[in-house]
């Protein structure tokens, strides 16, 4: 008969290519450990040995890194997107901010109407539940941190429900220069009472006509969301530079006062 035993390499190339797709889908992020080799080993159904040839090819790749005395974890394989000279830039002028909102604003609305359409039951359900932490954080009080992280989950999970590894990667590059506080604090938009309720309003709308299945509903909801975030940061620039000023005039105030 034409048939031959697989031999014990070939089960190690059948473990890269499943952790590759998990990382390539998002599925594994970058600073995920994986579980303990005996562990991943009995999950996978293969031999250490197997397991351990798939580990050192995924390192030889670039894609896993050993750290001594801690285990295997996903590299970091989006790496830094833009220079330490152009992320100063985008820090210190203003009109970065708007455009990287702007830029936000197009893509999440395509992936909206593209996860409207393309998601399965399961990634409805990861944005379910997300939501659900959202509402759990929102009633907290002082929580502005825990609704900021999850805004960013929020958002991600819907990329990801689209299915475009490209859109996926590309966005998850942008949200980590968000957390880094490249463009504006995330956390400042949760301060503020009638705001926390409005962003919460706007998620559960998104979230409502994605389960709908209302593509067109789904991009109006996200990109009206994006507007609402670049009208109220624009807001608190304008205000942060009328206290500047109030300030100053306070000061003259002061001194005319004291010198009287």
């Amino acid at each position: 008969m034409p048939f031959e035993k697989i031999p014990n390499n070939k089960l190690s190339l059948f473990v890269v290519n499943q952790i590759e797709q998990m990382i390539l889908r998002g599925i594994l992020s970058p600073g995920t450990r994986l579980p303990a080799e005996r562990n991943l080993a009995d999950r996978l159904g293969v031999s250490r040995p197997s397991l351990r040839d798939a580990i050192s090819i995924l390192t030889n790749n670039g894609l896993l890194e050993t750290k001594a005395g801690s285990g295997v974890f996903v590299a970091n394989v989006l790496g830094n997107a833009f220079s330490p000279a152009l992320m100063n830039l985008f820090k210190s002028h203003d009109e970065a901010v708007f455009d990287y909102i702007s830029f936000r604003r197009d893509i999440e609305g395509i992936a909206a109407e593209r996860a409207a359409k393309q998601a399965s039951e399961a990634d409805l359900d990861v944005i379910k539940r997300i939501f659900e932490k959202m509402v759990t954080a929102h009633h907290k009080r002082d929580n502005s941190r825990q609704e900021s992280s999850l805004d960013a989950e929020f958002h991600l999970s819907i990329i990801e429900a689209s299915h475009n590894v490209v859109m996926l990667h590309m966005m998850r590059s942008m949200y980590d220069l968000l957390k880094e506080g490249v463009f504006y604090n995330r956390q400042a938009l949760f301060v503020n009472k009638s705001n926390r309720q409005i962003l919460l309003e706007q998620h559960e709308k998104i979230l409502i006509n994605l389960v709908r299945r209302d593509a067109r509903a789904s991009r109006i909801s996200a990109e009206a969301h994006l507007d609402f975030i670049s009208k109220t940061l624009q807001e608190n620039i304008i205000a942060e530079k009328h206290e500047k000023f109030a300030q100053k005039r306070l000061e003259i105030e002061i001194l005319q006062k004291n010198n009287s």
